[in-house]
């Protein structure tokens, strides 16, 4: 009888429930070849490509999420008091913010950052800024609204189109660049005279290696229309709780909270208490802040001696290099040494020069690349 059932027809699936149809191809399923050919090495496979931490999770984050296990209710999806106290005292001391702006956990940042343009009514017939070369679930999130998308690095750049949503990123995802404060307020601006929300993803503001990141919380003179986005993935290596959250304009969040309790996007409570846990202790970051730098300066040196030019990357997890050829052969010639890394054109057509090359390995496969390289 099961046989028969499996033997019809399969039906297709009518095309206006194909919504993947109108996004770009995954782009970590392009990488797939080069990762088998990078994991042929002798020596084994060195992948520098997603970005994903590989240092172990704090033991007081581990033992807040052990401790708040037994959870048989729902948590709220505006989070705990006790949660929204650590994240809005972590944002008046990390972001140098004053006192007045709101506050909501996520699911990590990129669920935010998909669901970001969709939350705040952003459609058809509407506009998304997004930098040149930047993280991919920007234009994908404005695809997913159906709206459409401007890439440009300039605001004279974005041309008359009237925007509803500007992303900032800084440090930037791929390419390390940090903005200084004059152009986060000069956006913040020209945003608020358009009636656009500025959405600034600050998930490696604590990774400042040679400049120092500013968070638009801190230049705006208001929080009328902008919201900062953070993650502790790379900050405390909990990217395998996703545990996120946005701060700024309390209409917009009370606006995002509002939908989200429709949507049931609710950050688990024993990850909401793992997180006050990360956000009470600096120590760990910056523990973790000097392992990649140590890999940083091994990585970087090695690079440029075989021929590589770094370019910004002055703060972030990546270095954002080239060799003067197309990304897809520099991605080739790494492979071939068993090193895995990404692409520049993942992140947008602007990046055709470039891979983007992760600090997160353990010590032993960073040292493993830099001999390689030599």
């Amino acid at each position: 009888m099961d046989s028969a059932r499996t033997a019809g027809p399969v039906t297709p699936v009518p095309p206006a429930l194909r919504l993947s149809a109108g996004l770009p191809d995954f782009p970590w399923d392009q990488l797939e070849p080069a990762k088998a050919r990078a994991a042929a090495h002798p020596d084994g496979l060195v992948d520098l490509s997603v970005g994903t931490p590989v240092d172990p999770v704090p033991d007081a984050v581990r033992d807040a999420l052990a401790g708040a296990s037994n959870s048989p209710g729902y948590p709220l999806t505006m989070g705990t008091p006790e949660l929204r106290a650590a994240i809005t005292a972590w944002v008046l001391r990390a972001c140098g913010a004053a006192p007045g702006f709101g506050v909501l956990p996520t699911i990590g940042s990129k669920e935010l950052v998909a669901w970001l343009p969709t939350l705040l009514g952003i459609g058809p017939g509407d506009t998304v800024a997004i930098p040149s070369v930047c993280y991919p679930t920007y234009e994908v999130g404005a695809r997913l609204a159906g709206a459409e998308v401007v890439r440009a690095d300039s605001l004279t750049a974005i041309g008359p189109a009237p925007v509803k949503l500007i992303w900032i990123n800084s440090p930037s995802n791929p390419t390390g660049r940090v903005l200084p404060k004059e152009h986060l307020r000069k956006v913040v601006d020209w945003a608020r005279e358009r009636g656009a929300v500025v959405a600034s993803d600050e998930c490696y503001l604590p990774l400042g290696w040679e400049a120092e990141p500013t968070s638009v919380l801190s230049v705006a003179d208001s929080y009328d229309g902008v919201l900062a986005v953070h993650s502790l993935s790379k900050r405390s290596n909990l990217a395998g709780y996703r545990a996120g959250f946005i701060a700024g304009d309390p209409e917009l969040v009370t606006e995002v909270l509002a939908v989200r309790k429709h949507a049931g996007m609710i950050v688990p409570y024993p990850v909401q208490a793992a997180m006050i846990a990360a956000l009470d202790d600096e120590t760990h970051v910056d523990q973790q802040r000097e392992r990649y730098r140590a890999r940083r300066g091994v990585l970087r040196a090695a690079l440029e001696k075989s021929g590589f030019t770094v370019e910004y990357s002055e703060a972030g997890l990546y270095l954002w290099s080239t060799r003067g050829e197309d990304c897809w052969a520099t991605v080739d010639w790494l492979a071939q040494r068993g090193i895995l890394v990404a692409p520049g054109t993942f992140y947008g057509p602007a990046g055709q020069r470039h891979v983007r090359i992760a600090l997160t390995a353990t010590d032993e496969r960073i040292d493993a690349a830099v001999s390689r390289l030599d």
